[in-house]
C-alpha cells in the first residue's frame, strides 16, 4: 500500500464509526452489518508451487496471473503484489522474469500463510473483512479441491478477529439450475463446512448474510432473464435458508435503465431484498465525476431503499485498470489520483447517510482495484 491508502485504511474507520483497531485487541462485531468497511475478496490466484499447502488444490497452475505461463505478452494483472513481507514459502519464481536484476515471485491464494497475512493487513489497517466472492460457474471445482481457500479464510478470520460472508458471483451461470446450484452449495457450506457456526461469520438481525452478485444485470451472462426467477432465489434465501439477502445489483436498479433489465416488473425483485448493493465500477472516472454520482444515484438510492426499510450498501473504488486483461483497454483508465478518488467517494457515502461500505477488491490485480499491498 501506499503511504496515501494507508491512511485512508486508517480514516474509513473514523468515518464509518467503528473500532479501536490495535493488533490483538479488537473482534470486529459480527452480529449486523452497520458500521462495516468490507471488501471483496476473490482468493483466485494459483502457482504451481503453491507453497505451504502446495497440493494440487494450491494451483498447478498460473491461473489469473496470465494465460498460461506467465510472459510478457500472456500476462492479465495491471498492478503488481509488493512480496517484500512473504517468506520464501509463499512464492513462486516466474520463469524468465526479472525485477531489477533479481528473480520475480508471485503468490499463490491458496498457500494458507498468504491468506493469514491478508487478514493480519486487514486487522492493522481497520479493515473489518471481507465478502468472499464465490463464482457458480466455479463451484464443482472448488469443492472437489475441498475448498482449501474458504477454510483458510475461516481460520485467518478467527486468528485476526474479523468477519466475513459468502457472496455468490452468478456471471455465466446455467440459467435452468441457478437456483438448484445455489440452494445445493449453501447446504453445502452450512452442513458440511459448518459455515455460518465460524464467530467471524456475518449477521445482521439475527441472521447469517448471503450476498448474490449479478442479478438483474441487463446481460445474457447473468441470469435469470425472467423477474419471476429472480423473485424465487431471493424468496429461497430468505424463507428457507432463512439469510440476510444481501443483492448485489445493477447500478443503475432504481431507474431501470442502462446496465439494469428494463422490465418494470424487476421493482419488485429489488424490494424483496434485505439489502442492496449497485456495482459503480467504471460508472465514473475522477472525483467530479463521484460528486456527481451522489447527486444523481447515491442520494437518491438511500432515500428509495430508507423507504422501503432496507439496508444499502456503496460499493467504492480506488481506480481501474484492465490493459493486459484486455489489450485494447486504455492503461490507467481510471487513475488512482493519490488514493483521492476513493477518499472522495467514502467520504460521499459517508455524509450521505449510508451506514455501511464494500471496497472493490481487496486483491483484484486484473483490474487495478486491488487494496493490499502492491509495489510502486
Amino acid at each position: 500500500m501506499s503511504t496515501a491508502i494507508k491512511s485512508l485504511a486508517l480514516s474509513f474507520v473514523v468515518l464509518m464509526c467503528c473500532h479501536a483497531y490495535a493488533a490483538g485487541q479488537i473482534q470486529v462485531d459480527s452480529s449486523t452489518l452497520d458500521g462495516k468497511v468490507l471488501l471483496g475478496y476473490q482468493g483466485w490466484f494459483r502457482c504451481p508451487a503453491g507453497g505451504a499447502s502446495g497440493t494440487k488444490a494450491s494451483g498447478t497452475n498460473w491461473s489469473h496471473w496470465a494465460r498460461g505461463m506467465p510472459s510478457a505478452n500472456t500476462l492479465v494483472i495491471d498492478m503488481y503484489p509488493d512480496l517484500r513481507e512473504f517468506e520464501a514459502d509463499e512464492l513462486c519464481q516466474v520463469p524468465g522474469m526479472t525485477i531489477g536484476g533479481k528473480p520475480a515471485y508471485l503468490f499463490s491464494s491458496a498457500n494458507s500463510k498468504t491468506v493469514d497475512r491478508h487478514f493480519h493487513w486487514m486487522q492493522q489497517y481497520g479493515l473489518d473483512g471481507v465478502l468472499v466472492q464465490r463464482f457458480v460457474t466455479d463451484i464443482p471445482q472448488r469443492r472437489e479441491s475441498g475448498d482449501l481457500v474458504l477454510k483458510n479464510i475461516m481460520a485467518s478470520a478467527a486468528r485476526y478477529g474479523r468477519v466475513f460472508a459468502i457472496e455468490y458471483d452468478i456471471s455465466g451461470a446455467n440459467p435452468a439450475s441457478l437456483l438448484s446450484d445455489l440452494q445445493q452449495d449453501w447446504k453445502y457450506l452450512v452442513d458440511t463446512m459448518s459455515i455460518t457456526s465460524q464467530p467471524g461469520y456475518l449477521r445482521h438481525n439475527g441472521k447469517p448474510v448471503v450476498g448474490v452478485w449479478g442479478i438483474g444485470l441487463n446481460e445474457a451472462r447473468h441470469p435469470p432473464e425472467q423477474p419471476a426467477a429472480a423473485l424465487e432465489v431471493v424468496g429461497w434465501f430468505q424463507r428457507e435458508a432463512k439469510v440476510t439477502y444481501l443483492g448485489g445489483t445493477a447500478s443503475y436498479w432504481r431507474s431501470l435503465t442502462r446496465d439494469a433489465r428494463p422490465d418494470p416488473a424487476w421493482t419488485e425483485v429489488y424490494r424483496a431484498m434485505d439489502a442492496i448493493q449497485p456495482w459503480t465500477v467504471g460508472r465514473y472516472r475522477d472525483t467530479q465525476m463521484a460528486d456527481q454520482w451522489k447527486e444523481t444515484n447515491l442520494a437518491p438510492d438511500l432515500e428509495r431503499t430508507s423507504r422501503n426499510k432496507q439496508l444499502y450498501m456503496p460499493v467504492i473504488f480506488p481506480g481501474f485498470s484492465w490493459h493486459n486483461l484486455k489489450p485494447d483497454a486504455p492503461k490507467n483508465a481510471i487513475p488512482r489520483n493519490r488514493g483521492e478518488f476513493l477518499w472522495r467517494q467514502a467520504y460521499n457515502a459517508r455524509i450521505a447517510g449510508a451506514k455501511l461500505v464494500k471496497i472493490a477488491m481487496f486483491d483484484e490485480v486484473n483490474e487495478g482495484t486491488a487494496m493490499f499491498k502492491v509495489a510502486a
